[in-house]
């Protein structure tokens, strides 16, 4: 089963959309209650929580989205590397093999 926040955002298939989530409800309930205990104003403590909570989603949502970003090219770099590694190992391309007297003559 999925679970949908505000009928599109799919919080269980989404990267990043569950952590999100969960942090800017933690952040909703840090920011009202410090300024509820900072002014006693019930009203204006909820107006601050929903600002706590749309600051924080959004602040973990591209910290998650940047970070998995970087994860996947590190991936796909590491990928292509192996795949390279595979294919010019033991050929006069490998840069690990090292060269005897024989083949820097010929080259």
């Amino acid at each position: 089963q999925s679970f949908k926040l505000l009928g599109f955002l799919d919080v269980k298939n989404v990267p990043c959309a569950r952590e999100s989530v969960l942090y800017g409800s933690l952040g909703s309930f840090v920011v009202g209650l410090g300024h509820f205990l900072a002014t006693s104003r019930v009203r204006r403590s909820c107006d601050f929580a929903v600002g706590g909570f749309i600051c924080t989603m959004l602040g973990y949502w591209f910290y998650c989205r940047y970070n998995l970003a970087q994860h996947r090219i590190q991936q796909r770099m590491l990928k292509e590397g192996m795949r390279n590694k595979i294919l010019f190992e033991g050929s006069s391309l490998d840069p690990e093999r090292k060269q005897t007297g024989n083949e820097r003559s010929d080259s």
